[in-house]
């Protein structure tokens, strides 16, 4: 392998488990620092500021996701393009891929900012936010929105160079860039007294270099990043698959965030209290998602490399063990938050109602994170074997869950307001066993995006 390519990792070959993990470590390092952008903002604003403010940064964070879905759903997709056609040999394909992938996320990105800013207060006012925190809210999501652009720049060669199996480059970039996001919040909201704004901007300039210090690093150590001009002639076959693969992803997302978008009107209708211990809760667990999503990202690109070079049994052995160590992490986390969650609360402030309703909202959750953990691996050997479909039909039934099970659950006198807890816990029993039983029919095994021949 050439030295300029040093930390692509072909993942045909080996042992899966060492394989997953190789990958794995450096992509949830860099994802931990990643949720320092937002959980760095709710920490010094929740000590610093006040709890309603507090509140007005937990409350966008659902219409944040909403509005990064098609950004995020693309770079999915064409991540899995290049990872079959990397693991075919098709060079000169991954360049055309990623040179297309340019001008698509470029558009989307640019169209989402513009969304997230104009809409921000009608969308905020819809949601029913508490009017005491409705103006920090708004002016939150507008500075967020902004940095949609920033995102979509660093997502987009993140997704290009995990598709080649490196992992390790975006983590440089996010830790550096994530020292400067504490460094800029501090800054901003003690130091120039800018409130949420400030947190806002130090997290859109720490996006911004992440993302362009990470472009120009690739592109001086890996010949992938090497486009010629022909590279990014706009190919209708590439755009095709990164649409079908993509969209798919995208309206998954969309519709999670449109679930996720009813949960915070449930919350909100309790309060700005209750309001801001959700927000706790949502921070922490964004963590606690960070291994789950890391071992899956890793099994995608297995996935998508093996795929490409027909090994259908090597995929097999890959899903067990990312099955094996997602339970095992899952169930270490939940006796590590029955335990210690009284204390892991504090960091957020010293509210005491607030404390107590994170605490309870903490055990509940974690009861169900095996069944988070199984989702994120079928969702990605399946995305990674290029099952379009499965993406949206995961994303309607997590949203069937949420939408027409959070309600309910909250009109049962022992549960109440903590119904939204339950609900989010069912929702992923739901969707975990829909997904384990979309794997278990073997569709996947028949799909390729690069049109190779698979042999068992």
């Amino acid at each position: 392998m050439s030295k300029k390519n040093r930390f692509v990792l072909n993942m045909t070959e080996g042992d899966p488990y060492s394989l997953l993990l190789k990958f794995a470590v450096p992509l949830f390092i860099g994802n931990i620092f990643q949720q320092l952008y937002n959980l760095v903002d709710s920490i010094v604003v929740g000590n610093y500021v006040g709890t309603d403010q507090l509140g007005a940064i937990g409350t966008t964070g659902s219409l944040q996701f909403f509005f990064f879905s098609l950004v995020g759903g693309l770079s999915m997709g064409i991540g899995i393009i290049i990872a079959q056609y990397y693991g075919a040999g098709d060079d000169d394909q991954v360049k055309n891929t990623i040179g297309n992938a340019i001008w698509i996320l470029m558009a989307c990105s640019m169209i989402m900012a513009c969304i997230g800013f104009f809409l921000a207060r009608p969308l905020l006012t819809l949601m029913k936010t508490d009017p005491r925190i409705l103006d920090d809210a708004v002016n939150y999501l507008r500075v967020t929105s902004v940095g949609i652009l920033c995102i979509g720049m660093y997502h987009g060669v993140s997704s290009v160079l995990r598709a080649l199996g490196d992992s390790k480059t975006p983590l440089f970039f996010l830790i550096f860039a994530s020292l400067v996001n504490v460094g800029l919040d501090v800054l901003f909201v003690l130091g120039f007294g800018m409130g949420v704004v400030g947190a806002g901007v130090a997290t859109v300039l720490s996006q911004l270099l992440a993302a362009v210090t990470c472009i120009i690093y690739a592109y001086c150590t890996n010949t992938y990043f090497r486009l010629k001009a022909s590279n990014f002639k706009l190919r209708p076959e590439l755009l095709a698959k990164a649409c079908r693969l993509g969209i798919p992803v995208a309206l998954q997302n969309a519709l999670i965030a449109f679930s996720l978008i009813v949960l915070q009107s449930i919350v909100n209708s309790y309060g700005k209290t209750f309001t801001a211990s959700f927000t706790v809760v949502t921070r922490i667990e964004q963590l606690v998602q960070q291994p789950f999503m890391s071992l899956g990202a890793a099994l995608s690109t297995y996935t998508g490399q093996n795929i490409g070079a027909g090994k259908i049994k090597r995929v097999l052995r890959g899903f067990r063990a990312d099955t094996v160590i997602s339970s095992t992490i899952a169930v270490c986390i939940m006796i590590l938050f029955w335990i210690f969650a009284p204390f892991i609360v504090r960091i957020f402030g010293n509210d005491p109602e607030v404390r107590r309703i994170a605490v309870d909202g903490l055990r509940i959750n974690s009861v169900f994170y095996i069944f988070l953990g199984l989702i994120y691996t079928t969702r990605n050997v399946l995305n990674g074997a290029g099952d379009a479909m499965f993406s949206l039909l995961s994303g309607i039934v997590e949203c069937i869950g949420r939408v027409f099970v959070a309600y309910p659950l909250t009109l049962i006198p022992f549960m109440g307001k903590y119904g939204v807890f339950y609900a989010t816990g069912l929702t992923w029993f739901l969707n975990g066993m829909f997904s384990f039983v979309r794997y278990k029919r073997g569709k996947w095994k028949k799909m390729n995006v690069v049109n190779r021949i698979v042999e068992e």
